[in-house]
C-alpha cells in the first residue's frame, strides 16, 4: 500500500514538472525571475467565444484577487441596478421658515451617494440657499439609517487610519472624508508651502519640510499622523525635481468633517449656523426643502475601476444589499444579493468570499477561471460598453496609464488591475494583434508578489502577441 502510494506521488509530482515545461519560454522566465513558484499563480486566457483557453493554470483555485474583485461588483450594479440608477441625498427642515430664518433643525437624510464632493454640495447648499434659507437656529441633523454598519476602525487593514482608502462606509459620504494636501516647493525661500482643500480649522498641519536633494521616488508623502488630535506632522528633505505634488488624508469623524465643511460652506453662502452636527433620524414633522442626485452607475463605475476607488466601490457594494429588499443595506444582505444575481445568471462560484466588494481585504476569495467567467458575461451583456468603458486601458489612463507602454496591447486593452501586500492581478480584455477578443486573467499570491508586475505584463504581451499558438497548461 505504501509503495501504491509512493508511485502515485511521484507520478504527480512528475505530471506537475512537465506541467511547467509548458510555459511559454517568456512567462516561464519572467516568472522565475519574480521568485514566485508556478503554485502561486492563478491564469486564465481564452478568446472570446471559444470553448478551449489559450493558457490555463490553477484556474480553480481560489485566491484573493485584491482590487479586481470589483470587476464582479460594478457588473453586478450594472445589471441589479441598472446604468441609470442614482443616489439620493435629500434635506428637510423640521420647523417654521420664516424671512430666511429656520426655527428648528436642518435635517440631511443620506442616501449612500459614493460621489458627494464638495462642489456637488456645495450646488446642494447653494439650492437651499435659493429656496429662502438663510440663519439657521437649531442642529444639524444627519440620517445614516439607509447603511446598517458595526463600528469600524478604519486603522484595522493595514493600521493607517489616515489614509482614504480605508475611509469606511457612510449614508452621508461627503468628499470622502479626506482633505486634499498641495505641497508648493519655493526654490527662493528653499522651502515648501502645504495648502488644504478643503480648508478645516479641526485639521492642524505642521509644516518642518526643507528643499533639497534626492529621488522624488521617495518624498516626504507619509507623516507622523495624530487621528485624535487631527494633527500632520510633515518632515524632511522635499526633493527640488518633484515639482508640485498632493495626497489625500482623513482625519476627523464624520460629524466633525461635516461640522466643518457645512460651518464653513453656509457662512461663504451668506447664511448663518451656530448649532452642532449630531446624529438622529428625519422627523414626521419635516418636510423636504431639497433633494441632490448623483451621478448615475455608469458614471460612478467609472471612477470605482478607471482610479480603483475603494471608498466608492464599498459604498455600491452596499447599495446592492438595497436590491435585495432591505430596508438598511449591510455587507451581509448585498453578500445575498451579488450571490442571487449569480445564480440567476447560471455562475455557482463556490469558492466565493465577499466581506466589501472593493478587493480591499484580506478575506475575498475568487479563482482565475471565475473571474473570467465574470468577465464573459460582462461582455454577453447588453450593458457590455457600460461596462467596457469603466476599466483602465494600459499606457492610456487610469491606474494602467503607465503600464505596457512598450507592449502591442497598449491602447488595446480594458483591464483592471490589484495590489495588496503579497497579491498582483491583473483581468479584463484584450484586443490582439489579429483583432480577437480575448479575456484574460492572472492572480499571484505570494509574499513576492511585489516582484511580480513583469510576469503579468509579459501574460497580457503574449496573449497580444503569441495567443494563436495554443498553449494550455491544465
Amino acid at each position: 500500500m505504501r509503495r501504491r502510494l509512493f508511485v502515485v506521488l511521484v507520478w504527480l509530482i512528475a505530471a506537475g514538472s512537465a506541467h511547467a515545461q509548458q510555459w511559454p519560454p517568456a512567462l516561464s522566465a519572467k516568472l522565475a525571475a519574480s521568485q514566485v513558484p508556478p503554485e502561486a499563480v492563478g491564469l486564465h486566457v481564452k478568446e472570446i467565444g471559444a470553448t478551449q483557453p489559450l493558457l490555463s493554470w490553477n484556474e480553480d483555485r481560489a485566491m484573493n484577487p485584491a482590487s479586481t474583485m470589483k470587476l464582479l461588483t460594478t457588473l453586478a450594479a450594472l445589471e441589479l441596478l441598472g446604468p441609470a440608477h442614482t443616489w439620493q441625498t435629500e434635506v428637510y427642515a423640521d420647523g417654521p421658515l420664516r424671512d430666511g430664518v429656520l426655527e428648528g433643525d436642518l435635517v440631511f437624510k443620506g442616501g449612500g451617494d459614493p460621489k458627494l464632493t464638495i462642489e456637488n454640495f456645495w450646488l446642494l447648499l447653494k439650492d437651499l440657499r435659493a429656496r429662502g434659507l438663510k440663519d439657521i437656529r437649531g442642529d444639524l441633523i444627519v440620517d445614516r439609517s439607509l447603511f446598517a454598519l458595526e463600528d469600524i476602525d478604519p486603522g484595522q487593514f493595514d493600521n493607517r487610519p489616515t489614509r482614504p482608502y480605508n475611509v469606511p462606509p457612510d449614508a452621508l459620504l461627503l468628499n470622502f472624508k479626506s482633505v486634499r494636501l498641495q505641497f508648493l516647493p519655493d526654490e527662493p525661500s528653499g522651502k515648501v508651502t502645504i495648502t488644504s482643500m478643503p480648508d478645516l480649522p479641526g485639521v492642524r498641519i505642521v509644516n518642518q519640510l526643507s528643499l533639497g536633494k534626492g529621488s522624488c521616488q521617495y518624498w516626504p508623502e507619509n507623516p507622523q499622523a495624530d487621528a485624535e488630535q487631527a494633527q500632520l506632522v510633515f518632515q524632511g528633505r522635499f526633493p527640488r525635481g518633484c515639482g508640485e505634488k498632493s495626497k489625500n488624508f482623513s482625519l476627523l469623524t464624520p460629524n466633525e468633517y461635516l461640522e466643518a465643511v457645512f460651518g464653513q460652506t453656509w457662512e461663504e453662502l451668506g447664511g448663518t449656523f451656530g448649532g452642532k452636527v449630531r446624529d438622529g433620524f428625519v422627523p414626521a414633522s419635516a418636510r423636504l426643502m431639497s433633494t441632490w442626485q448623483s451621478p448615475p452607475v455608469s458614471e460612478v463605475i467609472r471612477d470605482i475601476n478607471k482610479w480603483s476607488n475603494n471608498v466608492m466601490a464599498r459604498q455600491l457594494y452596499l447599495t446592492l444589499g438595497l436590491s435585495a429588499g432591505a430596508q438598511s443595506a449591510s455587507t451581509a444582505s448585498a453578500d445575498i444579493a451579488v450571490r442571487e444575481w449569480l445564480r440567476q445568471a447560471g455562475m455557482e462560484i463556490p469558492e466565493l468570499v465577499l466581506e466589501n466588494g472593493s478587493g480591499l481585504s484580506r478575506e475575498e476569495r475568487i479563482s482565475a477561471g471565475n473571474l473570467a467567467r465574470i468577465l464573459e458575461r460582462g461582455w454577453e451583456s447588453p450593458l457590455m460598453p457600460e461596462y467596457l468603458a469603466s476599466l483602465p486601458i494600459p499606457a492610456v489612463d487610469g491606474t494602467l496609464r503607465r503600464r505596457l507602454k512598450s507592449s502591442g496591447a497598449a491602447g488595446k486593452a480594458h483591464m483592471k488591475s490589484g495590489y495588496l501586500e503579497g497579491v498582483r492581478a491583473i483581468a479584463g480584455y484584450l484586443q490582439d494583434y489579429r483583432g480577437r477578443w480575448l479575456i484574460v486573467v492572472c492572480i499571484v499570491n505570494h509574499k513576492n508578489a511585489i516582484r511580480a508586475q513583469p510576469f503579468l505584463d509579459a501574460v497580457v504581451d503574449w496573449a497580444w502577441s503569441q495567443g494563436d499558438e495554443g498553449c494550455c497548461l491544465r
